[in-house]
């Protein structure tokens, strides 16, 4: 014969299941459970009861961010369109070359100063820009608002532009 499964049979590991004397006849109070708040190593009243207080914003207002982040960048003369970038092999001093000439210096530059929107990933692009200090990029697809403002300087291709803009345009 198999018995019944308590509905919560957490509280069993912890002792309380057994009442620890009968209700009636020794002269002490009535008692269910070695688990009662009132006992020593009982439980625990009102205990913490966590909740979550985030609130979600609204993709139009993330979307508005992001493009005042933008029109920012772009006023303070901190936006830099290039055509394209491509690279032959997954080289971070070929890399760097095409940011040198673009008059960029990551020599001085604090961590993460700049920050470099592509189209799409591409693996030997990835590979090539992951080592350079001072640099992160992403696809602009999937970029937000903070990213734009806390880079210095944000480098942009024109087809990420392109989708950007038709992203941000919905």
């Amino acid at each position: 014969m198999q018995l019944p499964l308590d509905r919560d049979s957490s509280h069993r590991a912890l002792g309380g299941g057994k009442k620890p004397w009968k209700q009636k006849g020794t002269g002490r109070a009535r008692a269910g459970s070695t688990r009662s708040p009132l006992w020593r190593h009982g439980g625990v009243v009102f205990g913490p009861h966590p909740r979550d207080f985030s609130e979600r914003l609204p993709a139009k207002i993330k979307n508005v961010a992001l493009a005042s982040s933008l029109a920012a960048k772009a006023n303070d003369q901190n936006l830099i369109v290039v055509e394209k970038i491509e690279l032959e092999k997954p080289s971070t001093k070929e890399a760097a070359k095409l940011f040198t000439n673009l008059k960029i210096d990551f020599n001085k530059a604090k961590k993460h100063s700049t920050l470099l929107l592509i189209e799409k990933c591409d693996p030997t692009v990835q590979r090539a820009l992951r080592n350079i200090a001072g640099l992160s990029f992403n696809v602009a697809k999937d970029t937000f608002a903070y990213q734009v403002l806390s880079a210095q300087r944000v480098i942009i291709t024109q087809a990420a532009l392109l989708e950007l803009t038709k992203r941000l345009k919905k």
